[in-house]
């Protein structure tokens, strides 16, 4: 009697439906069913396997998440029990997902009351589905935001285009293949390669050869599209207000690239618009919106569908610029003629605000103004020069101006032409004023490299500045001594600047303090960016210091110093030129910097000018000299500007 009553003492109640519940979620979301146990009759585990992919497959690459959070069976029916299955769809990047619930109803087995089995049904997928009914989802896309300027005046938005190209449906094989080499010879391309890629599209297909503006004279639409085939389809895609406006910086948009759609992790599309390049690619998230996205079960004679989800699309945030549309184009224009790489950057002084970053033909694409990387040369020497000043020197100290210098065995002479009764002992005013490189030269033991990256780096020239979008501003080498510390002090040997850098000393000059130029800002709800980093310096090319310098402020009397001796330079020395400029009065340093092998120098030609509240910074990668290369094309810009 003891040992009988002890094995009840001992006994447990048998499993209950909890863990079968979980088991079917998990399996809800997997797709795989292998450990569920399902009533006599109702299906197995690959018939439940097919059912759940033929019904989710329109929704793919979406995938529920699925548990099972209520599990109830009624006091008078223990071996029975119902199950709550709570489906969750992240439908896109948002928090808003698709949520809904479900519910299964189960049996413990007769044989093995620790078993339960589940009652198979379409409606355990998706609320009330039918068998043969499919789930498909249908995206919206969503309206992408203009890009700004100054002012919130409209750059880029959608304008009118044309694509070119084969529509096979208008046309037989024949015609194909004759209006594909037609529109090819029209259109410069490879007549073989295009007229191949018609050959291999499906036979309903318009085969693109290119997109234009609509209305651009550049291209003979009535022309390329005589053959029959040939086709021009009109669109919209967001453009800037010309081809040339910005591009290297703004980028481009186009159709969505494999590897976009890839990295997007659903957010974009095959087939969707995405930024391609520049600040269209880097805040593309901010820019394309959120698609809305509606769900629907449909039967298999596809009439009587039923809605089941719904979300509308999110328009894109606009990005705003700094940039002028005006002063942009006027630019763009001057530098429209110019043969080698070139730019001219504009910003504001009080303010930082990259007015105009145009970046000449020469350049074939490539954005010369924010990211170029040339020896500055003499306009650099108004770093030096406030490294001078910091070490006691004034405008008015004496400095020697000898027609040659030698540092260590190398020769270093004044560009050709300087005048001779500005050489011997003059005040540090004439020598920068004339540019006098064997003075700033005999002066480098006065301004140590720490002493020059310190000067450079309170007046915006630092090698490793994140300012929101890909950019170079400067770098200063901090190994340089002997001949190459002598070439740093005429802003040669290894240190570089861009023309952003530039215009940015001649802000700081300007602003009387430090000025970091300013050209994006991103929504404050966005990260702005699946792109790529907008780092952009290539710190390979120099030798900066070992970690970040603590920054030097410039003060304001450094900056009236260095503004008045820029000043000289319009008013009697290498950029007399500008004194009629109509006021305010313009301040300016001029700069040439050789390159190249022995026997083949080429010099970059650069000028920086202060004019009211407007910095700029001219350059040109092969030219003659600042003055009469770089100067001109100042000359007007700041008339241009006004």
């Amino acid at each position: 009697m003891l040992a009988v009553a002890g094995l009840g003492a001992c006994s447990s109640k048998p499993p209950g439906p909890q863990e079968a519940a979980k088991t079917l979620a998990a399996a809800l979301a997997s797709g795989s069913f292998a450990d569920v146990e399902f009533t006599d009759g109702s299906g197995d585990a690959a018939s439940a396997t097919e059912a759940r992919t033929a019904a989710f497959e329109g929704l793919d690459p979406l995938e529920p998440k699925v548990r099972s959070t209520a599990t109830e069976s009624p006091k008078d029916d223990p071996d029975t029990a119902t199950a709550t299955l709570a489906f969750t769809w992240d439908v896109d990047d948002t928090d808003d997902d698709w949520t809904y619930t479900t519910t299964a109803h189960l049996t413990r087995d007769a044989d093995d009351e620790s078993v339960w089995r589940v009652a198979w049904t379409p409606a355990l997928l998706a609320p009330d589905l039918m068998a043969g009914e499919k789930l498909t989802s249908t995206r919206v896309r969503a309206e992408r935001a203009n890009v700004l300027g100054a002012g919130g005046a409209v750059i880029v938005e959608p304008r009118p285009v044309l694509h070119l190209g084969v529509d096979k449906t208008r046309t037989d094989a024949t015609g194909q293949d004759t209006a594909a080499r037609w529109l090819a010879a029209g259109l410069g391309l490879d007549a073989d390669e295009y007229a191949a890629k018609v050959a291999a599209a499906g036979p309903k297909a318009f085969v693109e050869a290119i997109t234009v503006r609509q209305g651009d004279p550049a291209y003979d639409i009535p022309r390329l599209t005589t053959a029959p085939g040939a086709t021009a389809v009109p669109d919209q895609l967001p453009l800037a207000p010309t081809r040339q406006f910005a591009r290297p910086i703004l980028g481009s948009v186009g159709p969505a690239t494999a590897e976009i759609v890839e990295k997007s992790k659903g957010a974009v599309a095959a087939g969707d618009l995405a930024g391609l390049s520049g600040l269209q690619r880097q805040f593309d998230a901010q820019l394309r919106g959120v698609p809305g996205i509606t769900i629907e079960a449909v039967p298999a004679d596809g009439v009587a569908k039923r809605q089941l989800f719904t979300k509308e699309p999110v328009a894109g945030t606009p990005l705003a610029t700094t940039l002028d549309p005006a002063l942009q184009q006027a630019a763009e224009g001057i530098l429209a003629g110019v043969g080698p790489a070139s730019a001219i950057v504009a910003l504001r002084p009080s303010t930082g605000d990259v007015l105009a970053a145009a970046s000449g033909p020469g350049g074939e694409g490539q954005s010369t103004a924010t990211l170029g990387q040339f020896a500055p040369g003499s306009t650099f020497k108004v770093a030096t020069t406030l490294a001078l000043l910091r070490s006691g020197l004034t405008p008015d100290s004496t400095v020697s101006c000898p027609a040659t210098t030698t540092v260590d065995g190398r020769a270093f002479q004044n560009f050709p032409g300087y005048p001779t009764d500005k050489l011997g002992d003059v005040p540090l005013r004439t020598a920068f004023a004339n540019s006098c490189n064997t003075a700033f030269i005999g002066a480098r033991d006065q301004a140590d490299q720490n002493a020059l990256i310190d000067a450079a780096g309170s007046l915006g020239l630092v090698p490793d500045a994140n300012l929101g979008f890909a950019a170079f501003l400067g770098a200063v080498p901090a190994d340089s001594d002997g001949t190459d510390h002598a070439a740093s002090m005429i802003g040669q040997g290894r240190i570089l600047a861009s023309p952003l850098g530039m215009a940015s000393v001649a802000a700081s000059v300007a602003a009387g303090h430090t000025v970091t130029p300013h050209l994006v800002t991103p929504a404050e709800d966005t990260s702005g960016s699946d792109g790529p980093s907008p780092s952009a310096t290539d710190e390979g090319s120099v030798s900066p210091t070992a970690s970040p310098r603590p920054a030097v402020p410039l003060t304001a009397s450094e900056a009236q110093t260095l503004q008045g001796l820029m000043r000289a330079v319009v008013t009697e020395g290498g950029a007399t030129f500008l004194q009629d400029v109509p006021a305010p009065e313009v301040a300016a340093k001029t700069g040439t910097a050789q390159f190249g092998e022995d026997g083949n120098l080429q010099n970059h030609v650069w000028m920086i000018a202060v004019h009211g509240d407007l910095a700029v910074a001219v350059f040109v990668d092969v030219g003659d000299y600042g003055s009469t290369t770089a100067g001109p094309l100042l000359e007007q810009f700041l008339r241009a500007a006004g």
